[in-house]
C-alpha cells in the first residue's frame, strides 16, 4: 500500500485497488511502472488531488470466481477492502486500475459491484471476444464457456453506465479488437487508442495519465 504525501487515516482520500496481470503480483506496478512516483509527483502538482493506492496478490485465475473454489474477487470485496478500511482508508471514492489480465479484472469488478467500484482506468485490458480464442490463447483462464459466458466484460457492459472508465490499448496488442469493441460500447472518449504493444514500455507511459484520472473527483 502507498499513502499519499500528507494523508491521514479516515480522510476521504480517493483509493485505487491495483489489479495485477497474468504471472504478475502486487508489487509489479510498484517495481514495473514507478507508480509510487507517479503517485508523488501528482500530489505535488495537484495537491488537492491525492490518492492512496492498494494491490495484493490475486493469482492467476483471471480475477473472478472459480470452480475450484479459488474467488480472487470476492477476496477483494470480503477480504481486503475491510482490511483497508481497518487501516482508516476510506472507500467512498474506490477506483479500479489494472493491465491486461488485471485489466480485465477491473472492468469485471466495476460491473459485479458497480455500487462499490465508482471509476475505472485499465491498460491493454485481456478480453478475448470468444471462450474458443481465450481457450487457445490461455486454456486456464476460464473453466468452461458457461464460466467465460458469464464473466464476459463485453456482454455486461451495460452495467458500467454511469461510471466513469478509461481504456489505454497499444495499436499493436493482441487484444486491440475487443478494446476497439468497447470503443463503440462506451462513450466517446473512453477508450484511447494509441501507438504501442503489450508490455511494460507502454503501461508504463499510460500509468501517468490513468493515475491522475482516478484521483481527480468526479462531476457531481
Amino acid at each position: 500500500m502507498s499513502y499519499p504525501s500528507g494523508w491521514e487515516p479516515g480522510a476521504r482520500v480517493p483509493l485505487a485497488l491495483i489489479l495485477h496481470g497474468f504471472n504478475g503480483d502486487h508489487s509489479y506496478a510498484f517495481d514495473h511502472f514507478d507508480i509510487a512516483h507517479v503517485q508523488d509527483r501528482l500530489v505535488k502538482s495537484s495537491p488537492s488531488h491525492p490518492i492512496v493506492l492498494a494491490a495484493i496478490d490475486g493469482g492467476d485465475g483471471y480475477w473472478h470466481p472459480r470452480a475450484n473454489g479459488d474467488d480472487p474477487q470476492g477476496m477483494l470485496v470480503d477480504e481486503f477492502l475491510p482490511m483497508l478500511r481497518d487501516h482508516g482508508v476510506s472507500s467512498d471514492a474506490l477506483g479500479a486500475f489494472g493491465w491486461s489480465m488485471g485489466g480485465y479484472g477491473a472492468l469485471l469488478l466495476a460491473e459485479t459491484y458497480p455500487d462499490i467500484v465508482k471509476k475505472v482506468a485499465v491498460m491493454s485490458p485481456a478480453v478475448w471476444q470468444s471462450y474458443a480464442d481465450s481457450r487457445n490463447a490461455n486454456p486456464d483462464a476460464f473453466d468452461s464457456a458457461a464460466d467465460w459466458d458469464s464473466h464476459s466484460v463485453i456482454t455486461g457492459i451495460r452495467r458500467l453506465t454511469g461510471t466513469p472508465v478509461q481504456v489505454a490499448c497499444g495499436l499493436s496488442d493482441p487484444f486491440l479488437p475487443a478494446s476497439r469493441q468497447l470503443a463503440t460500447l462506451l462513450p466517446p472518449g473512453d477508450v484511447l487508442l494509441a501507438p504501442g504493444a503489450h508490455d511494460d514500455d507502454f503501461w508504463k507511459a499510460q500509468t501517468p495519465a490513468l493515475v491522475a484520472y482516478l484521483a481527480t473527483p468526479s462531476a457531481s
